[in-house]
């Protein structure tokens, strides 16, 4: 009984030390998505949307989390964005339409 309380608490660990490196990453890809297009990332964070396990390209199971974070184009209007992950692989940045005003 002792040793599963340990495997447990070990199996926590890693997984919160690898959510926090994900959260890390996914921040740096909606920062650098918004940077691209001369948005403004509002905020300076993401907040987790959804977490699930699903397949990467080899096969094995990977823990997939999608972020959601905000940014605007004109400093008046918030629009939502996503930030997709598959392990610490980064997927694909998903930005809502937004209007752009020079």
């Amino acid at each position: 009984m002792e040793l599963l309380i340990i495997i447990l608490l070990v199996f926590a660990i890693v997984y919160w030390l690898d959510s926090i490196r994900a959260k890390e990453h996914a921040i740096q890809y909606a920062k650098n998505s918004c940077k691209k297009v001369l948005l403004e990332f509002l905020d300076d964070t993401v907040s987790i949307k959804k977490v699930r396990l699903r397949r990467n390209s080899n096969g094995q199971l990977s823990i997939y989390r999608e972020y959601q974070f905000e940014f605007s184009s004109t400093g008046a209007h918030r629009y939502s964005g996503c930030v997709r992950l598959l392990g610490q692989q980064f997927i694909d940045v998903e930005m809502e339409p937004y209007q752009f005003h020079k």
